[in-house]
């Protein structure tokens, strides 16, 4: 079975959470015989081909983006040209431009999309994307949602019930780092023994004015994990509320986004927008077997995170809910250590990767059976 995944963006360039799920797709469905290719764009020069994982990576010159929609004439020949040796195409959606190079390319192989997030932001060039995006849709053969709670609350796939199921993001914990006891001891020297993790890139929904307003006043440590667009705002929030109590660490390596993992005392999820598809840092939270606070926003989100079982859900944008979570993790460490217990027992029944591989490679099978 020959697979070629589509997306934006993927590794060495960008490390985001659907790149993170991408790959372990790639990984766990390797381990089951599958060749897995991604095609992705890029802002880099002299692009070749780059095995990583078990897997090839093949990217092409990015061109221009529009709204967040990143164009390249080159990926219309590209993914032309790499579908002929596919058994199965599989796109990542939302990404508008990725619609258009379906149809341009004439892909004719089965074709799966895993369907990550509705477009929130947008709405007017939303109206302008429908028809294109309706079409596409239409024309796959099957629509993966990411969560019940996703398939239910989102207007999109209740139009495509018939031909889209559910199937869960995985990790492999066995594909992270292990830190060495000098890396985790630097970070435990600066931050301090107990603290509060975010871990992301800082973008528009994921909520961290919310956090910085929540911890004002404060002093519970919060170390903030990432860069983004938002950062610079962030930062400048901070310094205006006088948060000497949160630490912008920015984008770090995997070693040390797992040390941080390993020694926080809870991990702080506040994305307030529906473009919070499903959190895959919130997922490795639960996987590192932390107690975890989320908002309750129709997502993916509240599949991860139970409340009052593996953490503390609360209303989206409320920072006094949301500091009331913070208080009732700090002073409990009983029901912290309990909850960060359950977490990490329902990652292992729900979301490993080797779950998310069997089922991926079942539909990869069922797709191309329908059309022979």
């Amino acid at each position: 079975m020959r697979v070629l995944h589509f997306y934006k963006t993927y590794y060495p360039d960008s490390v985001g959470g659907i790149e993170q799920v991408i790959r372990q797709m790639c990984v766990g469905t390797g381990r089951l015989g599958v060749t897995n290719t991604v095609l992705s764009l890029s802002r880099e020069k002299n692009l070749v081909p780059i095995a990583f994982e078990g897997h090839t990576v093949h990217r092409v010159p990015l061109d221009f983006e529009l709204a967040s929609n990143a164009c390249s004439v080159a990926s219309l020949g590209a993914l032309a040209r790499l579908s002929k040796d596919a058994d199965v195409v599989h796109y990542h959606f939302p990404w508008p431009f990725m619609d258009l190079a379906h149809f341009i390319a004439r892909v004719k192989k089965p074709t799966v999309v895993t369907y990550h997030s509705d477009i929130v932001r947008q709405k007017n060039l939303l109206r302008l994307y429908q028809p294109l995006k309706q079409r596409f849709l239409r024309s796959v053969d099957a629509i993966v949602a990411t969560s019940p709670n996703y398939m239910e609350s989102s207007p999109v796939l209740g139009r495509y019930r018939d031909k889209t199921r559910i199937i869960t993001y995985g990790l492999d914990r066995t594909t992270y780092p292990q830190p060495d006891p000098a890396r985790l001891s630097h970070w435990r020297k600066r931050i301090g023994p107990k603290f509060f993790l975010f871990v992301g890139v800082l973008r528009y929904y994921k909520g961290l004015h919310v956090l910085l307003e929540a911890v004002a006043g404060t002093d519970y440590p919060v170390v903030i994990v990432g860069a983004g667009p938002e950062e610079a705002a962030l930062k400048a929030k901070a310094r205006s509320l006088g948060l000497d109590n949160v630490v912008f660490v920015g984008a770090v390596g995997e070693e040390d986004k797992v040390a941080l993992l390993t020694l926080c005392y809870a991990l702080a999820f506040p994305s307030h927008l529906r473009s919070e598809a499903f959190g895959i840092s919130l997922l490795e939270g639960a996987m590192y077997g932390k107690p975890m606070i989320s908002c309750d926003i129709g997502s993916g989100t509240t599949y991860i995170n139970i409340d009052g079982e593996t953490g503390l859900v609360t209303p989206p944008a409320d920072p006094q809910a949301l500091r009331a979570a913070m208080r009732t993790l700090w002073d409990n460490p009983a029901m912290a250590r309990d909850m960060g217990a359950r977490a990490a027992a329902r990652f292992e029944e729900v979301f490993t990767a080797e779950q998310m591989a069997a089922s991926y490679g079942a539909l990869y099978r069922e797709v191309v059976a329908r059309r022979a």
